[in-house]
């Protein structure tokens, strides 16, 4: 059997692949009133051409406080990224977290029983990105919970 080959919207996702670190963010929410600020590292890579495989790892005050383990791919019958999310906190991520690119922003964005969670990823040039994760309990009004900005390392 021949190897398939991947269709041109995976490749997009390789733009992520890589090693970056950066400084984040926390802002003031029900788990962490106070905010903060962290470290994280993003270690991703591509697994035979369709999906993007990311280990994360968060770090405070010199110790790491929260792991995070994605795999992203596409779904060409329904035309849309898909992120499937597993961390340290141990909750099911259920089904995966679908998303969109436009221009250089990669969007996800999923109702659950407390509401709407985003996750937006915004390329800047080759070698480093943003990262916003935001909550609404409405749709409309949108409350960012943690932003940061990385660099290859």
């Amino acid at each position: 059997m021949e190897m398939a080959t991947p269709p041109a919207p995976h490749a997009r996702l390789e733009l992520l692949a890589g090693a970056f670190r950066g400084e984040e963010i926390l802002h003031p929410s029900p788990a962490l009133p106070a905010g903060g600020r962290a470290v994280g590292r993003f270690r991703s890579r591509m697994f035979e051409e369709f999906f993007l495989i990311t280990d994360y790892e968060q770090e405070q005050d010199g110790r790491v406080v929260f792991r995070g383990h994605g795999v992203y791919g596409f779904d060409a019958a329904e035309h849309c990224y898909t992120m499937h999310w597993f961390d340290s906190l141990g909750s099911d991520p259920g089904a995966p977290v679908k998303g969109r690119w436009a221009g250089d922003h990669l969007v996800f964005q999923r109702e659950g029983a407390l509401g709407q969670q985003r996750y937006a990823y915004t390329l800047e040039g080759a070698g480093a990105f943003r990262f916003v994760m935001s909550f609404s309990a409405d749709g409309a009004n949108w409350r960012t919970l943690l932003e940061g900005r990385y660099a290859r390392e």
